[in-house]
C-alpha cells in the first residue's frame, strides 16, 4: 500500500494529474499498478486523508490539491487536533499521576500489555484510543474524559494513519510504557514530560509523512570525485 500511495502521490505532486483531474478508475489502476483492489483502496483513502483527492460517489476520485498541507482526521485537521491535544493531554497526564487509583493503573497496564502483543492494526488502534481515554479517567475529572470522547474518532483515524504510513506502533508502545511508569511512580513532572515527548513524536511523524525527505540526485548516484 505504501508503494502504491507513493506512486500516486508522486504523480499528483509531479503534475501527471492536475488539480481537477479525475484519477483512472480503480480497475484501471489495479491493472496498471498490478495490485489488488483492497490495497488500492487503502492508498486512495490515504490520499484523501492527506487532502490531495476527494471521492465523489458514482463519479470517481478527483485531485483537489497538488501538495499535502494538513491531513484531516474526521472533522478535524491534524494541526488543530495536535494543538488541542497538547493543551489537554499534557496537563491531564500530570493530574493522573497524582490522582490515579490502583484500578486505573491496572487498566492501563492491561491495555498496554495487550497492545504490545497485538498484531492487528485495527485492534491496536482501538486500544490506543482506550489507553488515552483511561489516562483522562485517571485524572478524576469527568470533563477530561468527555472531551476526549468527543474527539475519539479523530484520534483513532490519526492513529491508524500514523501506523499505516509512519510505522509508529512499536515506538508508540515504548512511549506509552514511559507514560505508565510515570503514572505508577506518581510523578507529575515525569508524566508531563512523557506525554509531551509522545505528542512530539506524533508531530514529527506527521511532518515526515506530509513533507517526506526526497533523495538528492546529486548524492544518490554518479561517480564520486
Amino acid at each position: 500500500m505504501e508503494a502504491v500511495l507513493a506512486h500516486l502521490r508522486d504523480a499528483i505532486e509531479g503534475g501527471a494529474y492536475a488539480v481537477g483531474d479525475r484519477l483512472p478508475s480503480e480497475a484501471e489502476l489495479c491493472r496498471t499498478l498490478e495490485v489488488s483492489r483492497p490495497v488500492l483502496r487503502e492508498a486512495l483513502r490515504a490520499l484523501q486523508t492527506m487532502g490531495l483527492t476527494v471521492s465523489r460517489t458514482g463519479k470517481g476520485t478527483f485531485v483537489v490539491a497538488n501538495a499535502v498541507e494538513n491531513p484531516t482526521f474526521g472533522d478535524y485537521t491534524a494541526s488543530d487536533l495536535l494543538e488541542v491535544r497538547r493543551h489537554i493531554e499534557i496537563p491531564v497526564a500530570g493530574y493522573a499521576a497524582v490522582r490515579r487509583t490502583p484500578e486505573n493503573l491496572d487498566l492501563l497496564a492491561h491495555l498496554l500489555d495487550r497492545m504490545e502483543r497485538e498484531t492487528d492494526t485495527t485492534a491496536w488502534v482501538a486500544m490506543d484510543t482506550l489507553f488515552h481515554l483511561a489516562i483522562a479517567e485517571a485524572a478524576q475529572n469527568p470533563v477530561f474524559r468527555r472531551f476526549l470522547e468527543e474527539i475519539r474518532d479523530a484520534l483513532a483515524r490519526q492513529s491508524a494513519f500514523l501506523n499505516e504510513l509512519g510505522g509508529r506502533r512499536e515506538q508508540s508502545d515504548r512511549e506509552h510504557r514511559a507514560i505508565l511508569r510515570a503514572l505508577a511512580d506518581g510523578s507529575e513532572p515525569d508524566a508531563v514530560e512523557a506525554m509531551s515527548h509522545h505528542l512530539d513524536r506524533v508531530e514529527t511523524t506527521l511532518t515526515d509523512i506530509v513533507r517526506p525527505q526526497r533523495a538528492d540526485p546529486a548524492t544518490t548516484g554518479g561517480t564520486r570525485t
